[in-house]
């Protein structure tokens, strides 16, 4: 699952303190004999706790589940681990954002194939099982959720702005993103007390994403940003709705982006799977049934998606490589999607009654498994470089952002996203 995107800030507080308490007893899994007790590290919402639930029971093996509530986070306390050589909890998510970067230290790793996860290959969409291998063959990450894309919209603000709010007509409305920032112009032209979409730099990302190419780096590891179509499209886009005053001008997964979910600030965002669970997170009750998910403009497309590895500083190899094995196999990607519509990387699941004929009854009973499903099979993945997560934090949300917020021009916000792009590529 991802959450991608966002501007590094220190890192976030376990889900509980319990959590913490059992991790630092407990160290890299170790217990005082019989069963070990595993800690597993994910970020967001990947839908985990019935599962782990059922595997302590099915196995005798304790699982604590240490959750960091932002990708940034997360990513930055993992790299930091890495370093030190310790930290680590038995199981980590690894995001698709930095996974290239990730397989630098491929050696902080356990090999899955030792643990028999080789006879899992045909569970998987060919591209998201060849994705969780080192160039040298190494088999480092089970998958687990992929994005999908669709946009989720506010069926009373709709309404209001005299535009139609069923889903299917919503989505023809916006066949294209051009399309999309005339519906912006006449909703924003409206009475409605509400902006059109919260922040455009989560629109830029999602239409980055939909190339099937590269975005920022080639698969040389090459800098591309000032060459790139999907970029070059994206800002063009993203200026329009800036130009057109459609924003919030809100920063994603920032306190006020979450209180605006929840006060009803705005009245679209971009939905990839998992977006479905922080907006029922934070809109509340208050929100049920008034969000609706329609298809996304363009050529569908993909954002987000983890896989799960065992680092070599567990004390438990072989019982973490089994917990890893039960999440992301075809039982654990279904609890995943069921728990919190988290788009299994499964082929014979996606396919599945219990996915094709899910519906959300928070979103009008939308039926999700068949929105996010229908493009799964078919999806091209777009290429992330070593250092793409950095460069897209710099270029994406900061750059991007002070051009929305007024604080830069375009041309201002343009030369620094290069800058810091370059710089960040020059590390790396």
């Amino acid at each position: 699952m991802s959450k991608h995107t966002r501007g590094m800030r220190s890192v976030a507080a376990a889900v509980s303190s319990g959590a913490l308490l059992t991790a630092v007893a407990c160290g890299n899994g170790g217990g005082d004999g019989g069963d070990p007790e595993l800690v597993i590290e994910t970020f967001g919402t990947f839908g985990y706790e019935k599962l782990l639930q059922e595997f302590e029971e099915d196995t005798g093996i304790t699982v604590e589940e240490r959750t960091y509530g932002e990708l940034e986070d997360w990513n930055e306390q993992l790299t930091q681990n890495l370093s030190a050589g310790s930290g680590l909890g038995d199981v980590v998510a690894v995001e698709e954002g930095i996974l290239l970067d990730v397989m630098q230290s491929q050696d902080s790793f356990h090999d899955l194939y030792d643990y028999g996860a080789g006879s899992m290959e045909d569970h998987f969409l060919d591209w998201k099982w060849e994705m969780g291998h080192t160039p040298s063959g190494r088999l480092l990450g089970l998958g687990t959720d992929i994005g999908g894309m669709a946009v989720c919209y506010r069926t009373d603000y709709f309404e209001q702005a005299g535009l139609p709010s069923d889903r299917e007509e919503v989505s023809e409305l916006w066949q294209t993103w051009d399309d999309f920032v005339e519906v912006g112009v006449e909703f924003s032209e409206s009475d409605v007390d509400a902006a059109f979409a919260d922040t455009t730099t989560e629109y830029s990302n999602a239409i980055m994403r939909q190339s099937g190419d590269v975005m920022f780096l080639d698969q040389e590891n090459e800098l591309v940003i000032e060459e790139s179509d999907s970029v070059e499209r994206a800002w063009d886009i993203a200026g329009r709705m800036i130009e057109e005053d459609l924003t919030a001008e809100l920063e994603m997964w920032s306190d006020d982006w979450t209180a605006a979910i929840q006060s009803g600030a705005f009245a679209t965002m971009p939905c990839p799977s998992w977006m479905l669970g922080q907006i029922e997170e934070n809109a509340g009750e208050e929100g049920e049934g008034k969000w609706d998910v329609a298809r996304v403009p363009g050529d569908g497309g993909n954002w987000g998606g983890s896989w799960l590895a065992v680092p070599e500083q567990t004390d438990h190899p072989e019982e973490a490589a089994q917990l890893a094995q039960f999440l992301t196999g075809p039982e654990g990607h279904l609890g995943a999607w069921e728990a919190r519509n988290n788009l299994p990387s499964s082929p014979e699941t996606l396919q599945s009654d219990e996915v094709q004929n899910h519906t959300n009854p928070y979103f009008n009973d939308a039926p999700v498994g068949e929105i996010y499903a229908q493009g799964a099979m078919d999806l091209e993945p777009t290429h992330f470089g070593i250092g793409h997560f950095a460069i897209q934090q710099s270029t994406n949300t900061e750059a991007l952002l002070s051009w929305e917020q007024g604080q830069a021009d375009r041309e201002e916000a343009w030369e620094q996203a290069v800058q810091d792009a370059e710089r960040i590529a020059e590390n790396n």
